[in-house]
């Protein structure tokens, strides 16, 4: 049980570090970095227990918006497509604040996909959790304060942070995206 309360406690922790607010900065350095397709799919999407419905549709709609968003502003002389799979999702339903309101949550699968080298980067997609930030709306549950759409546009924008996020540690360690390497 202490494991499980320590587990959601560092998923939190993540998520208030999480500010999908910055597209109006420098974007972070990747590079060599150029997007080049961004395919979003959600074959086996799941709905988790005590969630909103949504459809497919909705998700692929907001996920492509958010990523398209956040790495179109990236203008490397290299293409690299992301390959992102929408796997389950819980929307907050209203609930009695404080007391049990529920936080919503996204689980994704990214894939980056090198053109020049015509290879996958990495063997295993990358699974990625998002849950929502952290704010005075949501503190007492998005499923009170936020319509459907604001909190799937929400965790897409977070998701899409966390795979910049993610780049950004494989272009470090990795050596992803280097000019003139072929990772």
């Amino acid at each position: 049980m202490l494991r499980f309360i320590l587990t959601i406690f560092a998923v939190l922790s993540l998520a208030a570090c999480t500010n999908p607010n910055d597209l109006d900065r420098t974007p972070v350095e990747l590079g060599a970095f150029g997007l080049g397709h961004n395919v979003v799919v959600a074959p086996n999407l799941t709905k988790g227990p005590a969630s909103r419905e949504a459809s497919k549709e909705e998700w692929i709609a907001a996920m492509e918006k958010a990523v398209q968003e956040r790495f179109s502003r990236y203008e490397g002389d290299k293409l690299y497509h992301l390959g992102i799979a929408v796997e389950g999702y819980v929307l907050a339903v209203p609930g009695v604040p404080v007391v049990a309101s529920p936080k919503s949550a996204l689980i994704i699968n990214v894939t980056v996909w090198d053109d020049a080298a015509q290879k996958k980067l990495n063997d295993e997609p990358e699974t990625i959790t998002v849950v929502e930030t952290i704010s005075g709306e949501t503190m007492i549950g998005s499923g009170l304060t936020q319509s459907k759409e604001t909190q799937i546009e929400n965790l897409s924008r977070n998701a899409a942070k966390l795979i910049q996020n993610w780049l950004r540690r494989q272009y470090l360690n990795e050596g992803w995206f280097k000019p003139g390497n072929e990772a």
